[in-house]
């Protein structure tokens, strides 16, 4: 349709109508207009899957069974293999599961940027870069909304913690917003074309995200001239009149009163008081029927999906594979050679924990998922021997068929995940009494994070491993020197009491559901890792920016005193040591560069990587400049190669203007 038969559209409809087309009228759906043939616009969470159904107006799973999906790697997860072109693949399959369920909306990708590792819902955002977030999230967006549905690029903006995300402030210079933050946003949105964006929960500037005037109207509709759709997160508006004139278009919440929100019977009022111009809804209408639109909603002629297909199994195997971080292999411990293998012992919580039911509004009910000690047990055959302890003792996680959460998730209170940091000695002194014969040809150990402690809603309180996993670490190390050690979470954990100990690390993050069978291919060596780190791994949380020169966790205003530093960016300007640096993942081959050349005229980059192992993998090259503006040195372009043993390949990369002294060094 064009836009003068929308609005020909929007003059036909009724102001209670309109009305109940821009706030909820369900806890996932807008109010449909029969009369006119204009359907409900309905969304879902999330990131990593599409979320199971609630029935309308209560927080409860609606039981059907039907609604079991693909469970995608995290964002982080996605971001470490820096690749592109999975990047995009991973969209199109989240895309074509949120049709295949009958969504229009899919509440996803988040790129708030990394700015702590204590950040509860760090495992939902791709980096501490915004380069990175924006070049994985772009294709991203792009496959999403070929299978006619939108995506919603959250949380818009500065939301960077949980702890009180209701109502904290941020005290940011502009030219660090802009720069920094709202420059992921713009590109997202602009550049992805991504058709609609989520406000956030918190305030900036003294006014809440989904009521600011100079986010939602300066910024974004003036200056980006973005046409998209508003969304405001659930429970996000708060004032009928500022939310209305500041640029919301579609208000969602989490409460069954549907016809008090603060878009329906108030609004209403203040429009027949003539304190807000029934015009002010018409644009609002007019941009959510562009969007049916584009949705193909209107002509009903749309895409149809499909869900836990083959071929989406396919892209959570791929993405889960090359996600995976090789953090250290001293003495070539990995890979194991599984003919080797006639006893095997696997330690840890994480080895068979699923994750895909927690983590807030990122739930989803997998169709399947593969945990580790299944995805090693299947990859050694009845010939080995898999024996398995849980190791330590970690809470329960509720099942989310019950009373869900999100119910009391507007409650004002501070939340933090406690660190439960107290080993089990009964299940300590079963582990090493099982290691004391040394019957075992190798020993897995499985540990980490799990959603009690990266959740929405909350955020940690340090950076430690919880459930005393660094003791347990230790006192199996001082035994098997030879341990893997398999980390799995969300963001970073501390490692020092026992990283020098170790001669082999591997970092995963919640990868979906062929994460088992990833981990173990790569672990026995059918898969060569080639996952880097999209985030510092600091020695400790305060060496991060955020929590050592900014503030973090505040209840009332964050204060963003770091400017435009944070992740490596503080810690190479500051020169602090770290556990592991942005961009650290090896491989079982080894790769060299050489011929390194940047053209200034052409801004791009020559480079020619080689192969001198024994084996075929993957590098990825980055690229790093001094930003003139800002003067700090940043990522500004990076490319992932494949090699065969042997091969060379010389890799061209352009990077934008604006940029001195560009090269693969990080420290120039």
């Amino acid at each position: 349709m064009k836009d003068n038969e929308i609005r020909k559209l929007v003059g036909k409809l009724t102001l209670d109508e309109k009305l109940g087309m821009i706030h909820g009228a369900g806890f996932f759906r807008t109010k449909e207009v029969d009369r006119l043939g204009i359907p409900a616009l309905v969304s879902s969470d999330g990131p990593m899957g599409v979320r199971g159904e609630f029935e309308n107006d209560k927080w409860i799973s609606s039981g059907h069974g039907d609604d079991n999906v693909t469970y995608l790697p995290c964002n982080s997860a996605l971001a470490s293999t820096f690749n592109r072109k999975l990047a995009g693949d991973e969209g199109k399959v989240l895309g074509e599961e949120a049709r295949g369920r009958g969504k229009d909306v899919i509440l996803a990708p988040g790129i708030n940027l990394k700015r702590s590792p204590l950040c509860g819902r760090n495992f939902e955002y791709f980096s501490e870069d915004g380069f990175l977030t924006a070049e994985l999230a772009i294709p991203f967006v792009k496959e999403v909304q070929k299978s006619d549905v939108a995506a919603c690029v959250k949380h818009f903006a500065i939301n960077h913690q949980e702890t009180e995300r209701l109502s904290v402030d941020a005290d940011i210079d502009e030219d660090v917003l802009r720069d920094l933050y709202l420059n992921v946003f713009n590109r997202v949105l602009m550049e992805g074309g991504a058709l609609s964006v989520m406000g956030a929960y918190n305030k900036i500037y003294g006014n809440f995200c989904c009521e600011s005037d100079f986010l939602l109207k300066k910024v974004l509709r003036d200056e980006w001239g973005y046409k998209g759709v508003v969304i405001s997160d659930w429970g996000g508006v708060h004032n009928s009149k500022e939310a209305a004139l500041g640029g919301c278009d579609v208000e969602m919440s989490v409460t069954d009163n549907f016809d008090d929100y603060c878009f329906a019977n108030p609004l209403k009022k203040l429009i027949e008081d003539g304190e807000v111009p029934e015009s002010v809804v018409d644009e609002k209408v007019f941009r959510i029927l562009r969007l049916m639109d584009k949705l193909h909603m209107l002509e009903g002629k749309r895409k149809k999906g499909a869900y836990n297909t083959p071929a989406h199994r396919k892209v959570a195997y791929k993405v889960a594979a090359e996600s995976i971080v090789l953090l250290k292999n001293e003495e070539k411990i990995l890979p194991l050679d599984a003919d080797k293998q006639k006893r095997v012992l696997v330690i840890g919580d994480n080895a068979t924990r699923q994750h895909s039911l927690g983590g807030g509004s990122a739930e989803i009910k997998a169709f399947y998922e593969t945990t580790p000690l299944l995805g090693i047990k299947e990859k050694l055959g009845g010939n080995t021997k898999v024996d398995f302890l849980v190791g330590y003792d970690s809470e329960i996680t509720l099942d989310s068929s019950e009373i869900n959460w999100q119910q009391e998730s507007l409650e004002k209170r501070k939340e933090e995940a406690k660190v439960k940091n107290k080993i089990n000695k009964e299940m300590l002194s079963e582990v090493m009494a099982a290691l004391k014969n040394n019957k075992y040809d190798s020993v897995i150990y499985v540990g980490g994070l799990n959603h009690n402690y990266d959740s929405e809603g909350k955020d940690k309180i340090d950076m430690k491993l919880p459930y005393g996993q660094d003791e347990l670490i230790k006192n199996i190390l001082s035994v098997r020197k030879d341990a893997v050690i398999v980390l799995m979470g969300g963001s970073a954990v501390e490692m020092n009491e026992w990283a020098e100990d170790a001669k082999s690390i591997i970092w995963s993050y919640y990868n979906g559901c062929e994460g088992g069978r990833a981990l173990a291919d790569v672990i026995f060596g059918d898969v060569n890792p080639s996952g880097k780190l999209p985030e510092t791994f600091y020695m400790k949380a305060e060496d991060s920016s955020a929590l050592s020169v900014g503030t973090f966790g505040n209840l009332d205003m964050v204060h963003y005193k770091e400017g435009y530093r944070i992740g490596y960016k503080y810690t190479d300007h500051e020169a602090i040591g770290v556990q592991f640096p942005f961009g650290h993942g090896l491989s079982y081959t080894e790769f060299s560069f050489s011929g390194e050349k940047y053209s200034k005229s052409s801004r791009e980059l020559k480079v020619t990587v080689a192969n001198k192992g024994k084996r075929s993998g993957k590098e990825t090259v980055l690229v790093y400049g001094d930003n003139v503006k800002t003067k700090v040195r940043e990522l500004i372009g990076f490319e992932k190669v494949r090699l065969d043993k042997g091969e060379k390949k010389t890799v061209s990369i352009k990077v934008a203007a604006g940029y001195d002294n560009v090269s693969t060094k990080r420290s120039c």
